[in-house]
């Protein structure tokens, strides 16, 4: 339009082309034009992105939109590109999130911990099914611990926070949760929490304080709130496992290799780094804390004990007794005093019976006979006692003397 202008004000083509900077055949060509040119679109240049974007599709699909992830994900079935083009390509297929404001506080080394449990479903033999996620992230370097368990009870919790504690090599001087039943059982009159006995027993031991959120105020623990987003988003989707063992397998591999290890979003360093500045408290040894991992069972008439929603076998010999049973990793032990009696793997879903080799080994064959009941004798008329006469006569003897 500013090439016709010209034209029509008299210009030369050689003064059009000096003023626009353009060739004088490309000034000709517009001018005999009736219309706008219009550019066609160039051929798309061959990506080393391309023989994966299938691949890339079908992950997406399933939910799995972490940039991090699905670029070492393609890089072990041999992409050699570069993470950039890979952002650009995945960025319009994600969900478009809300962000919202809140305030950051930081803390010192060592202060700090914070603690949650989430909530994570899959898909088993086309069934709905769910496991919990209990995630510790230390507040200062951003480093944490995830343990998948089956419960969240008391004695869960505490297991977990041994596991976490030794996982970081110390323990930190306040642990913040959101109001957990296993922690907090409740508000007093004044707003104040009834912490649960028992856990405030174990935080003595381990040495550390447990403070608990104010009500509706779960931001306050935010880091805790984003670490577990970012398991949601960047481990779970697309994950295959077989047990409770291989999946806690695969998250320890995930946190040592990429979450602890990437340069975190706030810090701009790595956690697995700063960790080391944290300077934790010493945790007591497990002798002075097993006390928090047992718990008293009596066993059955049938030679069982209830933990955990399953049943689990012990020697028949038990039966009626008081034993204790304790989890150990992924195994549950079974002690009388000092002697362990029983060990099984631990069962993956509530209500399982696991039964103990040789458990009704030298148990007796049949019922217990009953001592024989004597019964009262009905007759037809009184009996009389019929004695011999030289009983009466030494009777008269006794009398007379």
């Amino acid at each position: 339009m500013d090439i016709k202008l010209m034209r029509s004000q008299g210009l030369s083509i050689r003064e059009i082309s000096r003023r626009t900077g353009r060739d004088r055949k490309t000034i000709a060509k517009y001018l005999q034009c009736q219309e706008l040119p219009k550019y066609k679109p160039r051929p798309p240049r061959p990506s080393k992105l391309d023989p994966y974007k299938d691949y890339l599709r079908a992950r997406m699909a399933e939910g799995v939109f972490n940039a991090n992830r699905l670029f070492n994900e393609i890089k072990s079935l041999g992409y050699s590109g570069g993470k950039t083009i890979l952002k650009d390509f995945v960025k319009p297929f994600r969900p478009l999130q809300k962000a919202q404001a809140v305030s950051r506080f930081e803390t010192k080394p060592g202060e700090q911990a914070q603690v949650d449990f989430g909530v994570f479903k899959y898909e088993e033999q086309g069934r709905e099914r769910k496991v919990y996620a209990f995630v510790m992230v230390m507040s200062y370097s951003r480093a944490m611990y995830v343990e998948f368990v089956d419960r969240q009870d008391t004695a869960t919790l505490i297991r977990c926070h041994i596991h976490a504690f030794e996982y970081f090599g110390g323990v930190p001087e306040h642990i913040l949760y959101d109001n957990l039943k296993p922690v907090v059982l409740g508000r007093d009159e004044g707003g104040q929490p009834v912490w649960n006995q028992r856990f405030l027993d174990f935080a003595l031991v381990a040495g550390f304080y447990p403070k608990a959120c104010r009500p509706y105020r779960a931001q306050t623990k935010g880091r805790v709130e984003r670490a577990i987003r970012y398991l949601r988003q960047s481990f779970w989707p697309g994950l295959r496992f077989f047990s409770l063992e291989d999946l806690n397998s695969q998250v320890r591999a995930w946190l040592d290799i990429v979450a602890n290890t990437r340069v975190h979003g706030t810090t701009q360093k790595r956690p697995c780094d700063l960790l080391s500045e944290e300077n934790l408290n010493t945790l007591p040894n497990r002798a002075a804390l097993s006390v928090f991992l047992t718990e008293e069972r009596k066993v059955s008439r049938d030679g069982f004990v209830s933990f955990g929603g399953s049943k689990y076998g012990v020697p028949w010999a038990f039966a009626g007794k008081t034993v204790a049973v304790r989890e150990n990793g992924y195994h549950v032990e079974v002690y009388s005093g000092s002697t362990r009696v029983a060990v099984h793997p631990k069962a993956l879903i509530p209500g399982t019976v696991v039964p103990m080799a040789g458990q009704w080994d030298g148990v007796p064959l049949g019922a217990d006979r009953k001592a024989r009941q004597v019964w009262a004798t009905r007759v037809e008329s009184p009996e009389v006692e019929v004695r011999p006469l030289r009983t009466y006569e030494l009777l008269a003897e006794v009398s007379s003397t």
